[in-house]
């Protein structure tokens, strides 16, 4: 029961921290690339600026990483961008590998504490035989209790990381969209 909790304490924590940073508004603030077009269109975009759209979120540090190449050819733009945005989408995954390895193993773990928990239920009959059913009901009882723990951490962790899964690739498509958006302005100046 112990790694049970331990793994129910660690997916609740990422759970609260996935749902904290991968809101849309801190990913991809609305109107942060009409904004960026705005002081484009006006020369208004210093380096000052430009750190200040970086430091923003993940697509700011996309739109920065085309903003700061702006007097080099298309190519270098699209490839700078294309790395900013590896760089964004995997800290967007931060720790879900950790989510869907608690989902995996924690049922594990139940079947784990349910195994145990039929041995000393035949180890209590072979040594007392059947006819106290006090140490039988101990040792089911344990079984089904690891087994339940188990199953009520895996299955929430399970349909979050999927949740989180969808979130970031519905976000990092947006991303996606409004780079090339931004490569298409450049391109037009």
């Amino acid at each position: 029961m112990l790694p049970i909790l331990a793994c129910s304490v660690l997916s609740l924590a990422i759970i609260l921290e996935r749902s904290w940073v991968l809101k849309r508004s801190t990913v991809a603030p609305p109107g942060l690339a009409q904004e960026t077009e705005r002081l484009l269109r006006e020369g208004q975009l210093t380096a000052a600026r430009i750190a200040s759209i970086r430091r923003g979120s993940s697509l700011g540090q996309v739109l920065a990483a085309g903003l700061a190449c702006t007097e080099t050819d298309p190519r270098a733009i699209r490839d700078a961008i294309e790395e900013s945005g590896r760089h964004a989408a995997h800290e967007l995954e931060r720790y879900l590998n950790a989510l869907g390895t608690i989902a995996a193993t924690t049922p594990l773990l139940g079947l784990l504490g349910t195994v145990i928990g039929m041995i000393k239920v035949f180890a209590a009959i072979t040594t007392v035989g059947v006819g106290n059913p006090q140490i039988l009901a101990g040792g089911i009882s344990e079984a089904l209790i690891t087994t339940a723990a188990g199953l009520s951490v895996g299955i929430p962790s399970l349909m979050f990381h999927r949740f989180f899964r969808g979130r970031i690739n519905e976000l990092t498509i947006s991303m996606e969209q409004q780079a090339l958006w931004l490569v298409d302005l450049l391109r037009q100046r």
